[in-house]
């Protein structure tokens, strides 16, 4: 066999089990049916190789032609150029506004953050106010759905999958208020739960992994009793 015989390489994905940045990478993967090979790490013990690899320290790595390209959003924005079907507009000014938009997500994961960190009840019940704020800007900006720009799944929507995946854990714990009055963030929430690619994108147990996650934060969250349970 000739080297032009080769088949491609295919891409692979540096990930950790529960990280969101790496899930909106994989969604964009499953959305364009690329093939790839995923590798977790242990971001409290990392290798060298995956140092070499990751300047910043950071999941995801994307690997692709020998060339390691890290932080998520330059993974998504060259997986979009190169690798049908689009998932940004095709019109330069939406399109900035959906990049805005995504960026608005990362927000959003580091309000999580903040909320799952919460040293008491009372830091716990600022961070849920904060986080419903940021969801009601999100309805006053949704249109009839199911997605962010209606019927067509984009890059927003990549992004928005693993932020609202992390309540499916958060709302077992107890009622937090964070999604009264937001019946578009809600219908969204629902449609992207039900995509393939949302689904696939996450460890087979991202919820049993989340919970041992919240359980040695020692937060406010921490202390919920259904964390207690045995999975």
């Amino acid at each position: 066999m000739s080297p032009h015989d080769a088949q491609p390489q295919p891409l692979r994905l540096v990930s950790h089990e529960l990280c969101p940045y790496v899930q909106r990478a994989a969604i964009v993967l499953l959305e364009k049916g690329v093939p790839f090979e995923r590798l977790d790490v242990d971001l409290r013990h990392k290798p060298d190789w995956f140092l070499a690899l990751s300047p910043l320290g950071k999941t995801p790595v994307l690997v692709s032609e020998g060339q390691a390209l890290f932080e998520s959003a330059v993974i998504c924005e060259y997986l979009d150029e190169v690798y049908a079907p689009r998932l940004h507009p095709a019109d330069a000014l939406e399109r900035a506004r959906h990049r805005a938009w995504m960026a608005f997500g990362s927000d959003v994961l580091n309000h999580i953050g903040a909320f799952y960190s919460a040293p008491d009840q009372a830091v716990l019940r600022r961070c849920a106010g904060e986080l419903h704020q940021r969801f009601e800007q999100l309805e006053a900006v949704l249109g009839q759905g199911p997605y962010f720009a209606g019927q067509t799944f984009s890059m927003v929507d990549a992004v928005f999958g693993p932020v609202f995946r992390y309540f499916d854990v958060f709302d077992e714990l107890a009622d937090f208020g964070i999604w009264t009055g937001l019946p578009k963030v809600h219908a969204w929430r629902s449609a992207l739960a039900a995509r393939p690619s949302v689904q696939q994108a996450a460890h087979p147990r991202y919820p049993a992994l989340l919970r041992d996650f919240l359980r040695r934060r020692g937060s406010a969250l921490s202390r919920q009793g259904c964390l207690d349970l045995v999975e």
